[in-house]
């Protein structure tokens, strides 16, 4: 990108949209859905509003400097982040073309709204998840809890691949 002497709310965002995730580095943090908003305050100050995926995330002390790398490497001094809880972030959140990307990077997505995941969950019907590297459902939960807290891990008796699963809520 190029350097603006006075850079516009257009020009902020798509610089923010380029951070990644230090924890899926597949993803930016407007895929995830974690990136809310960035406003122009009448102070002249840039206001970028973050949500993590899990609160105490310890991604989002990394994602926090990254944001402020990335700005003062384009000369933007004039920003705060401002971090909130509530609403809670959800799965719904994240970009169509972040699901297509986490899968590309073999982790299987979430392909329920919210919604639908705990109507399924509380009728016992939960859905199979995907193999995100040969498509079948013929997996199985191995584990609940995977390397982060939004993520679980699945067998695939197709393929015989372990894989990861972003959980959806």
């Amino acid at each position: 990108m190029v350097k603006q002497n006075s850079p516009d709310l257009t020009f902020v965002r798509e610089l923010l949209e380029q951070v990644l995730d230090p924890e899926v580095p597949a993803l930016t943090i407007g895929d995830l859905g974690i990136l809310r908003d960035v406003t122009l305050l009448s102070t002249g100050i840039f206001q970028i509003t973050i949500t993590p995926t899990f609160t105490g995330c310890p991604a989002m002390r990394v994602i926090e400097d990254d944001i402020s790398e990335v700005l003062k490497k384009e000369g933007i001094n004039n920003f705060e982040i401002r971090t909130v809880l509530a609403p809670a972030w959800t799965t719904d959140w994240m970009t169509r073309e972040g699901k297509k990307k986490l899968e590309a990077y073999g982790i299987a997505p979430p392909t329920q709204s919210t919604e639908q995941h705990l109507k399924a969950m509380l009728s016992g019907k939960k859905e199979k998840v995907a193999c995100p590297f040969c498509k079948s459902t013929n997996t199985r939960l191995t584990s609940a809890f995977g390397s982060t807290a939004c993520k679980a891990l699945h067998y695939c008796d197709s393929c015989h691949q372990p894989f990861e699963e972003f959980k959806c809520h």
